[in-house]
């Protein structure tokens, strides 16, 4: 059984930095790539980054670029999102995936989630 478990959420204020974590359990996880996704408030559930199973490609959707770094460390099953100059708009539930594949970006691709985090940024 597959098993996604995200950490690191919290209350930041505009500005500051969090970084989330993911660990994967049941998968050979070096062989597949990882995404975040997130959803605010009222809002759809949307992307913000992916991870080739090597972690050599990474994605990001445009207004995380520059701000936040997905990383992956095979030998831990743990994947991390550097999140640095939070907005107030960057408030949601993140939540981790996997796809039984080495790259992907569509959610439609992603066959496990995890129970996701909350990230507060207040203004």
């Amino acid at each position: 059984q597959v098993q996604l478990v995200e950490s690191g959420g919290g209350l930041v204020q505009a500005g500051g930095s969090l970084r989330l974590s993911c660990a994967v359990s049941g998968r050979t996880f070096s062989n597949y790539a990882m995404g975040w996704f997130r959803q605010g408030p009222g809002k759809e559930r949307e992307f913000v980054a992916a991870i080739s199973c090597s972690g050599s490609i990474t994605y990001y959707a445009d207004s995380m670029k520059g701000r936040f770094t997905f990383s992956r460390d095979n030998a831990k099953n743990t994947v991390y999102l550097q999140m640095n100059s939070l907005k107030p708009e960057d408030t949601a539930v993140y939540y981790c995936t996997v796809a039984p594949q080495c790259v992907a970006r569509s959610s439609r691709e992603y066959d496990y989630w995890g129970q996701g985090t909350q990230v507060t940024v207040s203004s």
